[in-house]
């Protein structure tokens, strides 16, 4: 499998095309908001690069939902398998760290059951309560497990099936996948500043606030809107009148500057964990850029 990964607005899914091309290949996202179907422009899916290249893992669940871990891994293996299976190259694409950490790392998720009586004994607790229960059991590395108490309450009982079934719990522990080459498309800081303030600007001048509105008048709460966060949290914020427009581009500008930067810092942290990552240009010509995933990959 060939990965190809980077921050936000460096060019991934052309790239990812063009390899496809090459090497007759079909693309699995490694989006976590590009599974959501109707949010188009905020996610930057940007379908049309595709061309007649299959793609996988996008528009796959209804705007609303809030899609997981355990999901996502669940549904690339069958991705991956299927591509497999039809003899052509797997290509996992997208910017979420941990989406394609968990993926080349071989980390697998049971499907752990509901427990009634666990979830009766922590009904009563509150959100800071279980988040203490959990950080006693696991590490925790993002907020989404302690986002809500419902989510709260599921983790822990995960971790407690995990703690009854040990068996089970072996799966999540690492399995790197093998032959599998991760290309990270980097680009310098104020290049990518300007890539992304002119993408926002463009998509904004396209749609991307009736896509929003279009969105909550479908009757997806704006609660549900703003937990998917950048665009999304900004763009709801104006639509209900909380944000002017001059405000909401001020803030989503340096909200997208940001998670750009703690992206670099998740692929960092990738790399100080033992992964390796080929950086090449985004401005690299096709040709150049194709040959030497080529011969990176010894392909």
């Amino acid at each position: 499998m060939i990965v190809v990964t980077g921050p936000t607005a460096t060019g991934k899914t052309r790239r990812a095309v063009d390899l496809a091309k090459a090497f007759d290949g079909e693309i699995i996202s490694a989006d976590s908001r590009q599974v959501y179907r109707g949010m188009d422009l905020g996610t930057g899916k940007d379908l049309e690069e595709y061309g007649y290249i299959p793609f996988h893992l996008i528009d796959i669940c209804p705007a609303g939902y809030r899609y997981n871990l355990f999901e996502y891994l669940r549904d690339f293996q069958i991705a991956y398998d299927d591509i497999n299976a039809r003899g052509r190259l797997p290509i996992l694409c997208g910017g979420t760290g941990l989406y394609v950490e968990s993926v080349v790392n071989g980390v697998r998720l049971p499907d752990v059951p509901e427990n009634p009586q666990l979830r009766a004994s922590l009904a009563s607790k509150t959100l800071d309560e279980l988040t203490q229960i959990l950080a006693e059991m696991k590490t925790l590395h993002n907020v989404t497990d302690v986002d809500t108490v419902k989510r709260a309450i599921r983790a822990i009982e995960i971790q407690s099936y995990y703690k009854e079934h040990p068996d089970k719990a072996v799966l999540t522990k690492p399995h790197p996948m093998k032959e599998v080459t991760i290309i990270g498309v980097e680009i310098d800081r104020e290049a990518r500043r300007q890539r992304i303030s002119s993408r926002l600007r463009s998509r904004l001048d396209n749609g991307m606030i009736d896509e929003v509105k279009s969105l909550i008048d479908s009757g997806i709460s704006p609660d549900d809107l703003i937990y998917y966060g950048l665009e999304y949290k900004f763009i709801t914020l104006h639509v209900i009148g909380q944000l002017s427009f001059d405000e909401m581009l001020a803030k989503l500008e340096i909200a997208i500057h940001q998670f750009a930067k703690r992206q670099m810092t998740w692929f960092r942290g990738m790399e100080r964990r033992g992964f390796k990552i080929h950086w090449l240009p985004y401005d690299l010509p096709t040709d150049e850029f194709v040959e030497r995933v080529k011969e990176i990959a010894k392909l």
